[in-house]
């Protein structure tokens, strides 16, 4: 019995060797296939890109994306470069993110995510001595420098710009040979030290704040829409100033014109000359 059994194990052996091999080939063949029709796809002019679209922009134009992001003539959507692309979309100071989307059979979409103007900052000039207003964003990148309304500059940008920059606080007194170049990131202290304060106020006082003198980190001074100044100095123990100036205003309704909270532990104020 045990022979038997033996005999019929040894002459099956051969016929599942052969179906397994058989299989192996089967699959190997068919992944060959596939590999050969990819390639012959990838390097077809299948899915050529027909037409660029462009979403996200408010500060700049899809043309001017399209031009910046330099699409191939001809290429596809299997073969383009989508990482080139974004990389060229972000050397713009405008573009915080880009990213490439694919949309068969014939469309490249191009994400745009926008810096958004945190502040105007008046300085002056180094080359000409002439005062400049530049745009910069929360994270201290360097924006552009907004041209003058009705001039042939101002015609060739997005008037969001100007729209964004009414609204917007304004950082005046910054020290001189402050030098803006357009897509680097600011390194004057003064500035960047406004630029925290305001970031870190909650909307209460933000709101409210329209100008931010910047002479330097210790004398930062913030003017109020309503007229009074808050010595602010250092941005430091934000919120605890913060408070301290909404109590002083809530107990002195319209009567106070100066609050000086560099202290924030010793703050005083000045009421308005009756």
């Amino acid at each position: 019995m045990n022979r038997a059994s033996s005999a019929g194990r040894r002459s099956s052996s051969p016929s599942v060797s052969s179906g397994g091999i058989r299989r192996v080939i089967i699959v190997f063949v068919l992944l060959v296939l596939l590999a050969i029709a990819g390639t012959v796809v990838y390097w077809s002019s299948l899915f050529t890109v027909s037409q660029v679209t462009v979403s996200g922009c408010t500060h700049l134009t899809a043309s001017e994306m399209t031009e910046l992001a330099q699409v191939p003539s001809g290429t596809t959507l299997l073969r383009v470069d989508a990482g080139a692309i974004e990389k060229r979309l972000e050397s713009d100071a405008w573009v915080e993110d880009a990213a490439v989307n694919r949309i068969f059979p014939d469309t490249l979409e191009l994400v745009i995510t926008e810096r958004s103007i945190a502040a105007v900052v008046t300085i002056t000039s180094v080359s000409d001595q002439q005062s400049e207003d530049w745009a910069i964003a929360s994270d201290g990148t360097w924006l552009m420098k907004i041209p003058e309304q009705g001039s042939a500059e101002a015609a060739n940008i997005s008037q969001q710009i100007y729209e964004d920059a009414e609204s917007v606080l304004h950082i005046t007194d910054v020290p001189y040979g402050v030098n803006p170049q357009v897509g680097s990131v600011c390194t004057d202290e003064s500035v960047l030290n406004a630029l925290t304060i305001v970031s870190s106020l909650s909307t209460e006082l933000a709101d409210s704040v329209t100008t931010v003198s910047a002479t330097d980190s210790a004398n930062t001074v913030l003017t109020l829409s309503n007229g009074v100044q808050i010595a602010f100095g250092e941005a430091e123990n934000i919120r605890d100033k913060e408070r301290v100036c909404l109590e002083l205003m809530e107990q002195h309704p319209d009567a106070i014109s100066y609050i000086n909270v560099r202290v924030v532990t010793s703050p005083t104020y000045r009421a308005l000359s009756s």
